[in-house]
């Protein structure tokens, strides 16, 4: 009970308070050192294959443009929630402005629907790479990729344009205690002293149809790969397609997973510590996943890695 009168104490006129991960825990410091650890190495791991990319011309790819660009956004997505999250824990000060809140939630809304397009368009990409093996220079030059990845960032965009000014205009004449560790749409919308049902079901729909969308393309896509690779008669080709395609499938599965249960599952299914672990998987988990799955697993990147560090040590011995 201490914890909350403390953070009762901190409410500044309209400010709302995120109560966080382990404001009750003993272990709350232990807890988030790890989150700590987790988001620098995220950091590092994200930003380390998105200069790969960029420096080594092998990595000039279709493929790997996807991959740069799916590093981007965990990079955004993951500095959107923790360092706020961790700031208020070093500080012992948890409120949000209702300004800041909108603005986190726009981002965070924006990030997670852009990434769910872009896993979407990255297995068109591996569709096109091997069952149009000839054409797809032509199919997925340069061009169509950055056009395939504005228009994932614009309908991200859209999501948060939509949801973020309805949910902020709703009256919070309740508690100013928002039940999570950033400005969530559900966990806001618990605090409205009006009736949110209708634009709950509105949201519900348009979230089943932002994921329906991409999850028709992504099987419609791996059915026919699968397709394809049991026509081949090399079994090297089918190594070769289950390694290009077995890492961006995990990703789906993780990403995927956390948002079907987020959005699509009812209320029922729902509690605030369920919806806040799984917020945790990811939000803060798979920004540093994503980057493991595609250098541990992929050989061009670590042949990559491999040339740079080569490159810097001899640069470095030279220069003494």
């Amino acid at each position: 009970m201490k914890p909350r009168k403390r953070l009762e104490n901190q409410t500044f006129g309209t400010d709302f308070i995120l109560l966080g991960l382990f404001n009750q825990s003993k272990y709350s410091p232990f807890f988030y050192s790890l989150i700590l650890i987790i988001f620098i190495v995220a950091l590092i791991g994200n930003a380390t294959l998105v200069l790969l990319i960029q420096s080594d011309p092998h990595l000039h790819t279709p493929m790997y443009f996807f991959i740069s660009q799916l590093s981007l956004m965990d990079m955004m997505y993951i500095s959107v929630t923790v360092p706020k999250m961790l700031l208020d824990q070093v500080i012992g000060i948890h409120n949000i402005s209702s300004q800041s809140c909108g603005l986190q939630m726009f981002l965070y809304l924006t990030l997670a629907g852009a990434e769910c397009f872009l896993l979407a368009a990255m297995s068109y990409d591996r569709y096109m790479a091997i069952c149009h093996p000839l054409r797809y220079p032509i199919l997925m030059n340069h061009r169509v990729c950055m056009l395939l990845a504005i228009v994932c960032w614009f309908l991200g965009s859209l999501d948060g344009f939509m949801l973020t000014p309805i949910t902020m205009n709703f009256p919070f004449c309740k508690s100013r205690e928002i039940q999570h560790f950033f400005c969530e749409v559900f966990a806001l919308l618990k605090l409205s002293c009006s009736d949110t049902s209708l634009y709950e079901t509105v949201m519900y729909l348009c979230c089943v149809l932002m994921l329906l969308i991409p999850v028709i393309v992504i099987l419609s896509s791996y059915s026919l790969i699968l397709l394809t690779v049991y026509r081949m008669n090399s079994a090297t080709g089918h190594r070769k397609a289950f390694v290009t395609c077995s890492s961006h499938i995990t990703l789906v599965i993780l990403f995927y997973g956390a948002a079907l249960y987020n959005y699509m599952l009812p209320p029922s299914y729902h509690t605030v510590e369920k919806d806040m672990m799984v917020s945790v998987f990811y939000n803060i988990l798979t920004p540093v996943i994503n980057p493991l799955i595609y250098s541990v697993r992929n050989k061009d990147v670590t042949a990559a890695l491999r040339k740079m560090l080569c490159s810097k040590l001899i640069l470095g011995n030279f220069q003494k």
